[in-house]
């Protein structure tokens, strides 16, 4: 009867130790993937930020292409209204979703941009467009490895959250699935080529 009264305590101890292990590392890894997206927020509102200015600048060689610059700055607003709902909770699938959703259209409004100022001779020689265009390539890489950061973080979390015993306690404890920043289209996939 002694060794009963002794082992429930200890049983009990062993599998609170558990639960709260099983805690602090899904904690942990929400905390890293939470981070990594704070990385492609960063180079987003970047890329945010440099659309406006190349809009600008374009502007004056293509004045009858009004239709191809308003759908890059509306298509560029959606973007970064969802890229803040997204950044204030990169734990919910549907903010992540419409973000996604959103990077995809921007992704298509800037390539029938880039489309548009490859036809303008003048318009790649010139200098601030170079140097813009420029500036814009090297977001795009820098936004391509923070991706990678962040999916590798994701994919750990969520492989931590689904393995036994971990599946047992993760939804319980409010640990959603996370989502991976994936590209949907098979043009956002391609990078871009700028030539000047």
């Amino acid at each position: 009867m002694r060794a009963v009264s002794i082992a429930i305590p200890v049983i009990v101890l062993i599998m609170a130790v558990m639960v709260i292990k099983i805690y602090n590392n899904l904690v942990t890894l929400r905390n890293r993937f939470r981070n990594a997206f704070a990385q492609i927020d960063v180079q987003l509102k970047r890329r945010y930020d440099l659309i406006p200015n190349l809009v600008e600048t374009v502007k004056g060689y293509l004045k009858h292409e009004r239709e191809t610059l308003e759908s890059v700055i509306k298509a560029r607003n959606q973007a970064a209204s969802a890229e803040k709902t997204a950044a204030a909770h990169p734990e919910d699938p549907g903010a992540m979703k419409e973000l996604l959703k959103k990077e995809t259209q921007l992704g298509g409004a800037m390539g029938r941009l880039l489309v548009t100022v490859e036809r303008y001779p003048n318009l790649k020689a010139d200098r601030s467009i170079s140097q813009l265009m420029e500036e814009l390539t090297s977001t795009e890489n820098k936004i391509s490895f923070a991706r990678q950061a962040y999916n590798d973080m994701v994919m750990r979390y969520n492989t931590s959250r689904e393995v036994f015993p971990n599946v047992l306690l993760s939804g319980p404890m409010g640990f959603k699935e996370a989502i991976l920043f994936e590209v949907e289209s098979e043009e956002e996939k391609k990078a871009p080529s700028v030539s000047f």
